[in-house]
C-alpha cells in the first residue's frame, strides 16, 4: 500500500461515501437546514399542554418527525465535516447545523419534566391509556427518569449549555486532528518518513523496529507539549459529567450513564474484577510477543508489529469486501446481500487524505443508508475494521427496518456486540482454512489482539475514566501530573513485567476520544464478551442461533439492553460471558504458545 497521505481530490470517487441518501449537495441540505427552525417553534407550542394521554402522544410523534429531519441534516454536516477537518466550509455547515440542533434540543427540553411534573399515578395510567399505546416503552423509561429531571425552566436552562458541554470534544478533536504537527520519523536507513494521526498505527505495525521507535518518540513529542491543553480539555469534560450528575441527583457521574442504559453498576464493577482475575493471562500474551519477537527489552512501540512478518499479507479493497461477504455467510443470505450493497451503492468511505477524521465509525439516520468512515490501508486489521463497522451498519440498517422511528435507536451497551460478531466470524473463518504454522500463528496473533484491545486495554481505559471521574468527584484536581500518573500505573498492572516502560506511555491517555464521551469505553469489553458467546453459537448451533441474533439486531431500543441480550442467549447479569470471553483468549493464547514451541522460538 501506498502510506503517502493523499488530498481528497486525488482518491477516486467510488472509494468515497455517496451521502445523497441524506441530501444530493450542499444546496439542498442548506434548503432544508433553513427550514427547519420554523417547525421547532411549532413544537414549543406544546409546552404547558402535556396534561393528558393524547397530547402527550401527538407531542411524542411531532418530536419523532422533527429529530428525524434534525438528525439528517447533522448527520450530513459531520459527515462531511469528517471528510476534510481542515475545510472551512464543511466547518461552517457542522457549525450552523450545530447552532440549529441545540435550538430544537433546547426548544423540546421543557417536555421531559413536564410531563414528570404529573403525578405518578396520573402517569402510570396514562401508560395505559390506548392513546399511548405505540410509547409505553418510552414512558416507562421516563418514569425512571423522574426522581432526577428538574424543573422545566431549569432543564431549559441546561438545554441552553448543551453546546457548550460539547466544547471540550470538539477542541482536543481540532488540535488533534487539524491543529497538532509530528516530526518526521526515520527508518532503519535513516529516510525521513510522514508522522501523523492516521498513519501513526500503521507505522507501529511496520517490521522497522527503528521507523517503530523514532515515530513513537515523535508522535508523543508532540503530544506531550500539548500535555497542558489537553489535560484542561479532559478536566473540564469530566468536571462537566461530575457536575451534571450531582445536578440530578446521582450518586456519582458513572452512575448517571449506565443507568441511562438501566444498567447496575455492579455490570461494570464486576467487568473490572472479572478481567483482573484474568489478568495471568495477558501477562503470559505480552511475554509471548517479547520471545516471539526475540526482544531482551519490549517497548510499548513493539505492542503491534506482527510477530510473523514473513507471512503478513496485504490486501487490496476488492480482496477485503469478498473476505467479509464470505466471512458474513453463517448469517444468511438477507444479511450478505444487505452487505453487497454497502460496498456496490458506495456507504464507505474508503481510504485516509489529508485532514480526514481518523480511526473508523458507522453513522446515518432513519431514513438514509448506514454510512462507514474507515482508512484502509491493506491489512488484515483494516479488512477487520470494515468487518466491524459493518456489523454496526447492519445492526442499524435491521433496527430501522423492524422498529418504529422512536424505537429504532439501539442503546451504547449493545452497540458493540454485532460489530464484534462480525469480527470473530472472519478470523473463524481465517483460522478455518489456515494450515500453515506459521501463518496460523500470524492468524492466532491477530485474535488475541482483538481480545488485548477490545477486551484488556477497553477495561484498562474503563478503569482510568472510573478513576478520574472519582478523583474530580472528591475534589482533587486532575493535573497533567495526576492523570498521566494514574495511565502509566494502570498500563503497568495490564501489561505486566515484561513490558519495558518508556516515559511516552504516560501520555497516551490524551490521545483517547472516547475519554469525552464518559463511561461509553467499558461496553467493548462488555459487547466483545457478548460476541464472543454469539459467534460461537453461530458458528456452532446454525441457523436456530442465527435466527435469535438477527431478532436481537432487529429489536433497536424497544426494550432494555440486558433483556434483548438474554433474547440472544447471552445473561451479562453475571460473570460468566466475561469468564467464557478470557478463558477463549488463554485457549487461543495456548495454542500459540504451542506452535511457539514445535517452531523453536
Amino acid at each position: 500500500m501506498d502510506n503517502r497521505i493523499r488530498s481528497r481530490d486525488e482518491i477516486a470517487e467510488e472509494f468515497k461515501w455517496d451521502l445523497s441518501s441524506l441530501f444530493e449537495n450542499d444546496e439542498e441540505f442548506e434548503k432544508a437546514l433553513s427550514k427547519i427552525e420554523d417547525e421547532v417553534k411549532e413544537i414549543a407550542s406544546f409546552r404547558g399542554k402535556l396534561k393528558d394521554a393524547k397530547t402527550i402522544a401527538s407531542y411524542f410523534a411531532k418530536e419523532t418527525d422533527l429529530y428525524r429531519k434534525a438528525d439528517d441534516l447533522f448527520c450530513y454536516a459531520e459527515l462531511r465535516k469528517c471528510e476534510d477537518t481542515t475545510d472551512d466550509k464543511a466547518q461552517t455547515l457542522y457549525g450552523k447545523t450545530m447552532s440549529k440542533y441545540v435550538s430544537l434540543f433546547t426548544a423540546t427540553a421543557f417536555a421531559q419534566p413536564e410531563i414528570l411534573s404529573l403525578p405518578m399515578d396520573t402517569l402510570k395510567e396514562m401508560m395505559e391509556d390506548e392513546a399511548l399505546k405505540d410509547y409505553r416503552f418510552t414512558m416507562e423509561k421516563l418514569l425512571k427518569l423522574k426522581e432526577h429531571t428538574l424543573s422545566p425552566d431549569q432543564e431549559e436552562l441546561l438545554a441552553n449549555f448543551a453546546e457548550i458541554t460539547q466544547a471540550p470534544g470538539e477542541i482536543s478533536e481540532n488540535l488533534m486532528d487539524a491543529d497538532m504537527r509530528f516530526n518526521d520519523a526515520t527508518d532503519k536507513d535513516g529516510k525521513p518518513v510522514e508522522v501523523g494521526e492516521l498513519n501513526y498505527i500503521l507505522l507501529q505495525s511496520s517490521t522497522d523496529r527503528a521507523l517503530r521507535e523514532s515515530s513513537f518518540r515523535s508522535f508523543y513529542k508532540t503530544y506531550r507539549e500539548h500535555i497542558n491543553t489537553l489535560a484542561a480539555t479532559y478536566s473540564t469534560a469530566v468536571k462537566t459529567a461530575v457536575t451534571q450528575a450531582r445536578i440530578r441527583g446521582y450518586e456519582s457521574s458513572r452512575a448517571m450513564q449506565t443507568s441511562l442504559s438501566n444498567i447496575p453498576l455492579d455490570v461494570y464493577d464486576r467487568l473490572l474484577e472479572t478481567v483482573h482475575k484474568h489478568m495471568g493471562s495477558m501477562h503470559r500474551y505480552v511475554s509471548l510477543r517479547k520471545r516471539l519477537l526475540k526482544l531482551d527489552e519490549l517497548h510499548y512501540y513493539d505492542l503491534y508489529t506482527p510477530l510473523v512478518s514473513a507471512k503478513e499479507k496485504e490486501y487490496s479493497y476488492e480482496d477485503a469486501q469478498k473476505l467479509i461477504l464470505e466471512a458474513l455467510s453463517p448469517l444468511g443470505e438477507e444479511y450478505t446481500d444487505v452487505v453487497r450493497s454497502a460496498f456496490k451503492d458506495r456507504w464507505i468511505d474508503v481510504y485516509p487524505n489529508k485532514g480526514k477524521r481518523g480511526g473508523a465509525f458507522s453513522s446515518g439516520t432513519y431514513d438514509s443508508n448506514p454510512y462507514i468512515l474507515t482508512n484502509f490501508t491493506g491489512t488484515l486489521d483494516s479488512v477487520s475494521t470494515i468487518a466491524h463497522e459493518m456489523g454496526h451498519s447492519m445492526h442499524s440498517y435491521l433496527s430501522a427496518k423492524a422498529q418504529p422511528a422512536h424505537y429504532a435507536n439501539y442503546t451504547l451497551f449493545v452497540a458493540e456486540v454485532a460489530s464484534t460478531v462480525n469480527e470473530n466470524l472472519l478470523i473463524e473463518k481465517l483460522l478455518s482454512e489456515e494450515k500453515d504454522p506459521l501463518s496460523r500463528l500470524s492468524l492466532l496473533n491477530q485474535y488475541l489482539e482483538n481480545f488485548k484491545g477490545t477486551v484488556y486495554r477497553q477495561t484498562m481505559f474503563a478503569e482510568f475514566e472510573k478513576t478520574a471521574h472519582e478523583m474530580a468527584e472528591r475534589g482533587e484536581t486532575l493535573t497533567p501530573a495526576a492523570l498521566s500518573s494514574v495511565y502509566e500505573q494502570l498500563t503497568e498492572d495490564y501489561f505486566g513485567e515484561d513490558l519495558t516502560m518508556d516515559d511516552e506511555v504516560k501520555y497516551e491517555w490524551a490521545r483517547i476520544p472516547h475519554f469525552y464521551r464518559p463511561f461509553y469505553v467499558y461496553v467493548y469489553a462488555t459487547g466483545y464478551s457478548t460476541a464472543v458467546a454469539l459467534s460461537e453459537k453461530i458458528r456452532q448451533e446454525g441457523e436456530s442461533a442465527v435466527k435469535k441474533y438477527l431478532e436481537f439486531l432487529s429489536m433497536g431500543g424497544s426494550t432494555y439492553p440486558l433483556d434483548e441480550l438474554r433474547h440472544a442467549g447471552v445473561d451479562l447479569s453475571t460473570s460468566g460471558p466475561i469468564d467464557t470471553a478470557l478463558d477463549k483468549f488463554a485457549s487461543v493464547l495456548a495454542e500459540a504458545e504451542q506452535i511457539a514451541d514445535e517452531l523453536g522460538f
